[in-house]
């Protein structure tokens, strides 16, 4: 029983203190707790739906900036493959450019060798010949036997008592110079138009080149313009020439291109002999300071050993020894008590490796080539080749071939012509280069006897069409169909074809007059024959009487 009301006591107790009305300030905050939090939720759920949409802007951005990215890599890449097509298509037409320049150049090139195998092509030329009255064949040869067999009768005994002389001088030359110190001069050969039998006009000179070389231990290092080293197109056609000692080679010992040590000595050259002194390479008719050859100081070398060299042989002799002409060093003139002279030209040369080509310290005729860039430039003489392909051609032409009576009858009537008008860019040389082509393209039997004055109007054709286009190539230097039996450098084979008359496209002057010389020479033709044909006995009206050279 007390438990029970105990019981009752304290539901009743703990009822009236857990009434709200206990409590009437602390309940009545409730609502207004509700409502502040209601509220920072609100702003809870706005700031973070800001946030939200800042986050998702951003990642919009980004991907925006993504794909704009990729977008302009897709561009650079079609950018590149656009210009890698553009590219190749320009590579391309620059090939089909160049093999079509290469086939123009080539099928010129053929041209000019094969022009006299058409005679169509003939045809559109000549415009020069038209109005010219051409002599007949017998007409030719009254003119050929009178004038031209009647002056060359006595060339052979003036070659032999020449090249006798020269001989002699030479040798008396070797007795006089240091053979330690001075050139080494060789034995003389003969070349040019009294070697090749087509010297026609008086007087006779012969050419005569004399190979020289340094003493020991020097040697000569020749480079010439087509041997890969850079020459400008006004020297094409030359070469220099670098004096070396025997054990180095033209570009020098390595230990003079790379930096040794201070304790590290080349085995070959010692510090004293790798620097040579000035005077030492003067010695060897070197330009000043420099290794390479003077062409002006050997010239006076040459002149200074022949003048000793007569002087000790002077008394053999029952004649006077002088130099001709100031403008060529080696023109030599002797003259007898008589009064009769005889002229020959001694000109040294440097063997080009070992072959017939020669580096020439100075051209008897000036004309042959342009002017000279410097005395350290060397011209290169292809005479030797040019005499032994003649030689060679003439063995397997028919008898008494026309081809050495058409080069002297066309070399006369430009030395009758050139007297009466003065003197022009055109040389006998340019003549003789005609006729080496038409050898060349000519079928051998086209140049039989009775074809001398169809073979003549060939070569006056060519050299008209030469002269309009400003193009007359050297016949050995381009040329690959030089034939194997003279044994010619492949070098100049290879090397693009030289142009004769390049020194008159920019000098026209020169040009013109050359042009109208050309044009007297064919209008005065007739007249310059006429004027050495004797009677024209019936006999010969059939055909052409020769005697061989």
């Amino acid at each position: 029983m007390p438990v029970g009301l105990f019981r009752v006591c304290l539901l009743v107790i703990t009822a009236i203190v857990n009434h709200p009305l206990f409590f009437p300030k602390e309940n009545g905050t409730v609502p207004e707790n509700t409502e502040e939090i209601i509220q920072k939720m609100k702003e809870r759920e706005e700031s973070l739906r800001l946030e939200q949409l800042r986050l998702e802007q951003e990642i919009a951005d980004q991907e925006a900036t993504q794909k704009a990215l990729e977008k302009a890599a897709v561009v650079v890449e079609e950018s590149k493959e656009e210009n890698v097509r553009w590219d190749m298509w320009t590579a391309l037409s620059m090939v089909v450019f160049l093999l079509i320049e290469l086939w123009r150049q080539d099928f010129q090139e053929g041209n000019w060798q094969d022009t006299g195998g058409e005679e169509d092509d003939m045809a559109v030329l000549g415009k020069a010949f038209k109005g010219v009255a051409f002599p007949n064949k017998a007409v030719l040869a009254s003119f050929y036997e009178k004038r031209i067999l009647g002056t060359t009768a006595d060339m052979a005994r003036m070659r032999e008592m020449v090249e006798g002389f020269a001989d002699d001088l030479l040798e008396a030359l070797r007795s006089v110079c240091n053979r330690d110190a001075d050139m080494e001069v060789e034995d003389c050969m003969g070349v040019g138009s009294m070697y090749e039998n087509w010297r026609v006009r008086k007087p006779f000179v012969c050419d005569l080149i004399v190979p020289f070389a340094p003493p020991e231990p020097y040697c000569f290092c020749c480079q010439t313009w087509c041997s890969g080293d850079s020459f400008p197109p006004d020297e094409q056609g030359y070469g220099t020439i670098k004096v070396c000692r025997a054990d180095e080679n033209a570009t020098g010992c390595i230990c003079d291109k790379t930096k040794l040590g201070e304790d590290m000595l080349c085995l070959l050259h010692s510090q004293v002999s790798s620097t040579r002194p000035s005077s030492e390479m003067e010695d060897l008719l070197c330009f000043k300071n420099t290794q390479y050859l003077d062409a002006d100081q050997v010239m006076k070398w040459f002149q200074i050993a022949v003048t000793k060299a007569w002087n000790r042989i002077s008394h053999k002799y029952e004649f006077d020894l002088s130099f001709s002409l100031l403008d060529s060093p080696g023109a030599l003139k002797i003259k007898f008590k008589s009064g009769k002279s005889i002229a020959f030209n001694l000109t040294p040369v440097v063997q080009y490796e070992n072959s017939d080509v020669y580096f020439i310290s100075h051209f008897p005729r000036s004309s042959l080539a342009a002017d000279i860039p410097s005395s350290t430039h060397w011209f290169l003489t292809f005479a030797v080749y040019e005499r032994r392909f003649i030689q060679l051609v003439s063995k397997t032409l028919p008898a008494n071939a026309c081809h050495v009576s058409c080069l002297q009858i066309l070399s006369f009537l430009h030395g009758k012509q050139c007297s009466l008008t003065g003197p022009s860019g055109l040389t006998n040389y340019h003549l003789k280069t005609v006729l080496l082509h038409l050898l060349q393209a000519r079928p051998r039997q086209d140049w039989a006897p009775e074809k001398l004055e169809a073979r003549l109007q060939d070569m006056l054709k060519f050299l008209e069409k030469c002269l309009h286009e400003k193009k007359l190539y050297h016949f050995f230097i381009g040329n690959g169909k030089v034939p194997a039996e003279l044994s010619f450098p492949i070098i100049f084979q290879r090397a693009e074809p030289l142009n004769l008359f390049r020194p008159f496209v920019l000098r026209r002057d020169i040009y013109r007059k050359m042009v109208d010389t050309f044009h007297e020479m064919l209008r005065n033709m007739s007249a310059l024959i006429n004027e050495y044909t004797v009677h024209i006995p019936l006999a010969h009206t059939n055909g052409i009487r020769k005697e061989p050279l």
